[in-house]
């Protein structure tokens, strides 16, 4: 199950009955009714935004220092990675309400989970070490169950996974390093040196061009990934601080946050050339697209704001003040990844 598939809707049998028997339609829960999750990293909860008012509408506790977030495989949940906390809670994408929280879960920074659904990985950015794992939903209870731990270099930042579920590639924020991990075998391929402080990774749909934001420089470093090894192909100027990415969901241009310079870029990808820049709130983090392919939302870590992109305008539209540094953006109500 591909985890970006639209969400299927469903109804109770108790419902639809209770519909019938009172002569009503039955409610049905609108995707575009689902609320936007901010991660306040510094606050140690999620701010929960109404995307009808744009408001915030209550705070979630979680864990210490949550970073970024991904949704389960059977699409019911989504998993906060609470990095200092060394857990992750599983809210309802639906309503934001706590499911459960997991423990002993070591430094989850960032977090993927393969394509085919068979691997889960985490980078431990403070602990300098990559964790795979195997999952398992049995009894209805999600499980994670620990294959190996990889020591890395320093500060294990991002995790990109190619479409065939092989490769996971990580980059080593203060080695100014990428590492790329077999997940079969969980032996590290190969390490290379690459510019200074790299952060966020995008890897092309046809896992042919490896993206790496240069959070210590002030563009994007482009890797041809197609023969088994890396090798530069061009550096983008993109502005300082190049850190997060988020596709557009065309399959042919990705956003990268330039947290320094306070704007956020469009590439092409297919032409490796910036086509759009965009000014924001201070400090651009990671961004969400919505599903009308308009509307882009972006963390602002320094100013602490979700800001709302109008692409088509080309301007910020609307700021909405959530907590302390805020991090992770995610919507259900999302476009496309590739």
């Amino acid at each position: 199950m591909n985890i970006d598939l639209f969400f299927r809707r469903s109804l109770s049998f108790c419902a639809i009955a209770t519909a019938a028997f009172l002569g009503q339609a039955p409610a049905v829960w609108a995707k575009a009714d689902a609320p936007i999750l901010v991660l306040n990293s510094l606050n140690a909860d999620v701010s929960v935004i109404d995307p009808k008012t744009w408001t915030e509408i209550k705070r979630v506790p979680v864990g210490k220092e949550p970073h970024h977030l991904y949704l389960t495989p059977d699409d019911k949940s989504v998993m906060v990675a609470n990095a200092e906390g060394d857990s992750i809670t599983f809210l309802d994408p639906k309503t934001a309400q706590v499911q459960h929280t997991m423990t002993g879960i070591v430094d989850p920074y960032h977090l993927r989970f393969s394509p085919d659904m068979k691997w889960f990985v985490t980078a431990a950015n403070r602990l300098n070490h990559v964790d795979i794992y195997t999952w398992d939903n049995k009894g209805g209870t999600f499980k994670l169950n620990l294959v190996k731990r990889i020591a890395a270099g320093k500060t294990p930042s991002h995790i990109a996974i190619d479409s065939k579920s092989k490769i996971a590639y990580i980059t080593l924020q203060d080695s100014h390093e990428l590492t790329a991990i077999e997940l079969a075998t969980q032996k590290r391929l190969w390490t290379i040196k690459v510019g200074k402080t790299p952060a966020d990774l995008y890897l092309t749909p046809d896992d042919k061009t490896l993206l790496i934001g240069l959070t210590g420089a002030a563009g994007v470093e482009a890797y041809d990934v197609s023969n088994g090894k890396a090798v530069l192909k061009t550096l983008i100027p993109t502005g300082k601080g190049a850190h997060a990415f988020r596709s557009q969901g065309d399959k042919q241009h990705v956003f990268v946050s330039n947290r320094t310079e306070n704007t956020i870029s469009r590439i092409n990808w297919k032409t490796l050339k910036v086509v759009d820049t965009y000014r924001t709130p201070a400090g651009p983090d990671c961004m969400e697209m919505m599903a009308d392919g308009k509307t882009l939302l972006v963390t602002a870590r320094w100013a602490g704001r979700l800001a709302v992109i109008d692409l088509e305008k080309k301007a910020v539209v609307k700021q909405i003040p959530v907590g302390k540094s805020p991090h992770g953006v995610w919507t259900l109500n999302h476009a496309s990844r590739d």
